[in-house]
């Protein structure tokens, strides 16, 4: 028995440092994450990253969804030290105020960012079928936080508890599905075909990019890319959702709608996506559209709205 109080009296006096350093390396990484997703930066490591990033599941009204996380972990991390910078003896009031305040808010975070972590882990598994490590260990943090939140504090009614973890389940599955309805809801021009699309291009074209795109297309210039590819995303997205149906584009993921990864795979120039083919020559990376006009001889209207 004596054994037992002391293993708890010492996950009491620690919880809050615990879950304070899971926080911050948590903030960190999203921190990183978001940063090079808004500014085009390599982000990932792995293939199933990028996947992740650059799927429908990555955005959350227009943002990246690592920036939603940065902010769960950095309010984690604020509520977690906010009474351990008050000096017990001067203010006890205050900081057992702020302690009284905290834990049940921290548990509530801590209980959706669980449920949100295992929706999104479900999505990995079945949707992407790919292996993410930052998604992996973001849900190994809420998990642990959770827990730790749970054994690191008395709780004086382990029954509202639960039943405040339940509601705040609820609310989080319920809210999650209603943010990504539009993704099984909306109707992509190749929603029929088998195989992923990746996300929707969301910006419009102007009559000056679907003159480019048309040109493309009648000197056989082609764009070679993967659906999970965030560059090959960013490509389309200078074109606008119309001009991006009109050029050539041969996908190289072989879980890809209509793939061709024995062609990609055929020429060697292809060292990375999205790869431009025109004119016989290859240039790597998201180009300008400036660019692709002055590299395939277009002569059009030039007034790109991007």
């Amino acid at each position: 028995m004596r054994r037992r109080r002391q293993e708890s009296r010492w996950i009491h006096r620690w919880s809050r440092w615990l879950v304070a350093g899971i926080a911050l390396i948590g903030a960190l990484g999203t921190g990183y994450l978001t940063i090079a997703k808004l500014t085009g930066g390599g982000a990932c490591p792995t293939e199933g990253c990028d996947r992740v990033l650059s799927s429908p599941w990555g955005t959350v009204f227009g943002q990246p969804l690592t920036l939603f996380g940065f902010l769960a972990y950095g309010t984690m991390l604020a509520m977690a030290v906010a009474p351990l910078f008050v000096n017990v003896d001067k203010n006890k009031a205050l900081r057992q105020k702020l302690e009284t305040w905290t834990w049940p808010l921290m548990f509530m975070l801590a209980s959706a960012m669980l449920v949100f972590s295992g929706y999104l882990m479900t999505v990995l598994a079945f949707e992407l079928q790919a292996v993410c490590p930052y998604c992996i260990g973001s849900a190994l943090f809420a998990l642990s936080m959770f827990v730790i939140i749970l054994l690191g504090n008395r709780w004086d009614d382990l029954g509202q508890i639960a039943f405040i973890g339940l509601i705040v389940g609820i609310v989080t599955i319920v809210a999650t599905l209603a943010v990504y309805a539009p993704i099984n809801a909306a109707g992509s021009p190749n929603a029929d075909v088998a195989g992923q699309a990746g996300p929707p291009i969301t910006t419009a074209s102007g009559p000056a990019e679907v003159a480019l795109a048309n040109h493309l297309k009648d000197i056989g210039a082609t764009m070679y890319g993967a659906w999970w590819c965030p560059h090959c995303h960013d490509q389309k997205q200078l074109f606008g959702a119309e001009a991006a149906q009109a050029f050539n584009y041969v996908e190289c993921a072989e879980d890809g709608q209509n793939p061709q990864p024995d062609l990609c795979r055929a020429k060697p120039e292809i060292t990375g996506f999205p790869t431009w083919e025109i004119n016989g020559e290859f240039y790597s990376g998201t180009q300008s559209l400036a660019r692709l006009a002055e590299l395939s001889g277009y002569s059009g209207p030039t007034n790109f709205q991007r």
